[in-house]
C-alpha cells in the first residue's frame, strides 16, 4: 500500500463488506462535511479530494474488485486518476445537485425596475415651511403600443420550442457522483418561455422604451439640506410583471439672507448702535412669520441671546417648531463728526465703574451663547 494514501474504506468510514447503498450514504454525509464551501478549514480540501477518489473506486463494481485484491499497489493502475493533481472547482455543480440543488437558475421571475436619482434645489422657506415642486425626468416605461409584450398590436408571442414555454432547459447528466440533472435558462427564449415572431414597430420588441416625464413631488415642512426624498414607484418599469423602481430625490437648501439654521431653530444677528444698547430700544426684527417687536433692555452688551419660542422650523418627525435664537452685537461707529466725537469724550470721562458692567459676567454670556447653540 502506498504511503500517503489510506485505505479507501477507512476514509469512508466503512467495513470491507459495505454494501453499495452504504457506500453512497457514507459518501453523502462526508462530503457535506468536508466540501470546501461548507468547511473552510486548510484540511478540508485535500479530505474532499481523498473522499472523491475513494468513492470513485469503491461505487464502480470493477475498480472496487481490482481495490479488494491489490489495494493501492494495483501494477496496472487501473483505478485513480491522481486525485493529487485533480482541480475541485468544477465540483460545485455536481454536488448541488447530488445534495438535491441545481447548477443554473431557476425561470425568470418579475424583475424590479431600476431605481432612478436626480437632485432639486429648493429655497430656505420652501424647506421651513414646505412646497410642491414640478420634476423634469427621463426615465424607462412599457412601450405605449404593445404595453410591454414587444410583439406588434395583434401579434401575440409564440410559446418557445425549445423549452416549451418554461423558460428553461433541463439536462440529465452521468457523473462518478451518479446520475443528476442540471436546469439552465433557455437559451433561445431567454428565460421568458416565449419567442417574438413580428416585434412592436415602436419599442423593437424590448417592450420598454425611455419617455421624459414631468412630475410633481410634494417636500414636507422641516427638511433640511442633504435631505432624501423618496417617490415609490416613480423609478424604471420593472420586467415580467416586477415592480417599478423608486425615485430618490436629494434636496439642496438655499442658504437664506437673514438667518443660519441650526437644527431645528434658525439664528438671527440683531445689530444695533452705542445707543441703542446703552439706553434700550424697541426694535423689529425678521421672522419666517413676518416682523416681530422686542425689547433691547437698558445696558444690552454683545452676545446677549434672545429665544423667540416656536418660532423656528417645523419639526419634520414630530409636532411642533424650534425657535428663532437673535444674537445681539453691538456695533461702534466708523465715522464721527466734531461734536459726536466730544459727546463722546464727555460721556468717556464721566463714566466710573459703577457704570460698567463686571468682566466677570462675560463669561456667563459666553456660556449662553455655547448653551443656545448647542456648542
Amino acid at each position: 500500500m502506498a504511503a500517503n494514501k489510506r485505505d479507501y474504506y477507512e476514509v469512508l468510514g466503512l467495513e470491507r463488506n459495505a454494501t453499495d447503498d452504504e457506500i453512497k450514504k457514507a459518501f453523502r454525509k462526508l462530503a457535506f462535511k468536508y466540501h470546501p464551501d461548507h468547511n473552510r478549514e486548510d484540511t478540508a480540501h485535500e479530505s474532499f479530494k481523498e473522499l472523491n477518489e475513494a468513492y470513485e473506486v469503491l461505487s464502480d463494481r470493477d475498480k472496487r474488485s481490482v481495490y479488494d485484491r491489490y489495494g493501492h499497489a494495483d501494477p496496472g493502475k487501473s483505478y485513480g486518476r491522481g486525485f493529487e493533481d485533480v482541480d475541485i472547482s468544477g465540483f460545485g455543480d455536481i454536488f448541488d445537485a447530488f445534495f438535491g440543488g441545481s447548477s443554473a437558475s431557476a425561470h425568470q421571475g418579475p424583475q424590479a425596475g431600476n431605481d432612478q436619482k436626480t437632485n432639486l434645489t429648493i429655497t430656505f422657506e420652501e424647506a421651513v415651511f414646505g412646497c410642491e415642486k414640478e420634476l423634469h425626468i427621463s426615465r424607462i416605461e412599457h412601450c405605449s403600443v404593445c404595453h410591454g409584450l414587444g410583439s406588434k398590436p395583434g401579434v401575440n408571442p409564440t410559446r418557445c420550442p425549445a423549452c416549451n414555454g418554461t423558460g428553461q432547459i433541463r439536462r440529465v447528466q452521468q457523473s462518478i457522483f451518479g446520475r443528476f440533472t442540471n436546469v439552465a435558462t433557455c437559451s433561445r427564449c431567454h428565460g421568458e418561455g416565449s419567442i417574438i415572431t413580428e416585434p412592436c414597430p415602436k419599442c423593437q420588441g424590448n417592450g420598454r422604451e425611455r419617455v421624459d416625464r414631468t412630475i410633481s413631488i410634494k417636500i414636507p415642512p422641516g427638511v433640511d439640506n442633504n435631505a432624501q426624498v423618496v417617490m415609490r414607484g416613480e423609478g424604471d418599469a420593472g420586467s415580467r410583471g416586477g415592480p417599478n423602481g423608486n425615485l430618490f430625490i436629494s434636496l439642496t437648501v438655499k442658504p437664506h439672507a437673514h438667518f443660519i439654521r441650526r437644527e431645528d431653530d434658525i439664528i438671527y444677528q440683531l445689530a444695533l448702535n452705542f445707543a441703542q444698547a446703552a439706553l434700550g430700544d424697541e426694535v423689529e426684527v425678521p421672522g419666517l412669520a413676518g416682523k416681530t417687536k422686542i425689547k433691547i433692555p437698558p445696558g444690552s452688551q454683545t452676545g446677549k441671546i434672545f429665544r423667540l419660542k416656536g418660532q423656528g422650523v417645523t419639526h419634520l418627525k414630530r409636532s411642533g417648531r424650534g425657535d428663532q435664537i437673535i444674537l445681539l452685537t453691538v456695533l461702534t461707529p466708523e465715522q464721527l463728526n466734531d461734536k459726536q466725537r466730544q459727546m463722546l469724550k464727555d460721556l468717556g470721562a464721566s463714566l466710573t465703574e459703577q457704570n460698567m458692567p463686571d468682566p466677570e459676567k462675560r463669561k456667563n454670556w459666553l456660556d449662553g451663547a455655547r448653551e443656545a447653540f448647542g456648542d
